[in-house]
């Protein structure tokens, strides 16, 4: 996987390598070790044994209480809207889904020791091609409906089950099946606290089994393009006042940046 240092982050490249290259880029030392551990301690703390009810659950998981989730982290502690609003990031999807991208998701995940692992898959909006009659005609991977970014707040290793990835899968829309064999042919998304990880939605990935002695933490973040029904509702929680003090790029993240639809529903066109 192609590593970017700050001060090496060329937008352009980043482009390049998520639709042309691997479909992934490792982006290095964009948090301080004091925010990895003011975002560690927040996750933690939702997800210890005694705090989790079954809203913290992938219930989808066959193991599930073994990958723990926090949902909407802008509803929670202060250094996530941080993190989400890094310029390296910010930056990296401005040029990939256009300067009014939005948050689709924004959730934390923890896999702890015996998780066992996720199938090969594609993310949202694309996350069901399996059903690919359900789609546009001539949908293709030519231009970008989704980037995902993996915070690492834990290490990721092989022995924690870093995220598993095939690279230049994304090249062509097509949903992973057991005939493509992926676990023939993978590589996996290594990093250590305070890196991010985009990768284009297409690119076929999955978490691998947590062998480790440990908790392995990930902030999980989905950017969509502007016109993306987001897959997360996350306005309805939020604290009031919440959006009148935001910052201005956490604000377009949460879709209050793109004035249309203005009109009312059957209000006549105007010129």
């Amino acid at each position: 996987m192609r590593t970017m240092t700050v001060d090496q982050l060329d937008p352009e490249l980043v482009v390049t390598e998520l639709l042309d290259g691997e479909g992934a880029i490792r982006l290095t030392g964009l948090f301080t070790d004091a925010q990895v551990l003011q975002a560690r301690r927040a996750i933690e703390a939702e997800t210890d044994d005694a705090k989790l009810t079954g809203s913290h659950f992938n219930q989808g998981e066959q193991d599930a209480h073994l990958q723990r989730r926090v949902w909407n982290l802008f509803n929670h502690d202060p250094v996530f809207a941080e993190m989400v609003g890094h310029p390296a990031i910010i930056d990296s999807m401005r040029a990939f889904l256009g300067t009014d991208f939005i948050c689709g998701s924004y959730c934390a995940s923890r896999t702890m020791p015996g998780f066992g692992g996720q199938e090969p898959h594609i993310d949202y909006p694309y996350w069901d091609y399996h059903r690919a009659h359900s789609f546009p005609a001539r949908i293709n991977s030519s231009f970008p409906l989704n980037c995902q970014a993996t915070v690492v707040i834990d290490p990721f290793t092989v022995e924690s089950g870093a995220t598993a990835y095939r690279p230049g899968s994304a090249a062509e829309l097509h949903y992973p099946t057991a005939e493509d064999r992926f676990f023939d042919n993978y590589q996996q998304m290594l990093g250590d606290p305070g890196d991010v990880i985009l990768f284009y939605g297409l690119t076929w990935h999955c978490a691998m089994p947590n062998k480790s002695d440990s908790g392995r933490i990930g902030l999980l973040i989905e950017f969509l393009p502007k016109f993306v029904t987001p897959i997360e509702d996350m306005l309805t929680d939020l604290p009031d006042g919440y959006l009148e003090a935001a910052d201005p790029v956490v604000k377009q993240l949460l879709g209050q940046g793109y004035p249309w639809p203005s009109q009312p529903p059957n209000a006549p066109m105007t010129e």
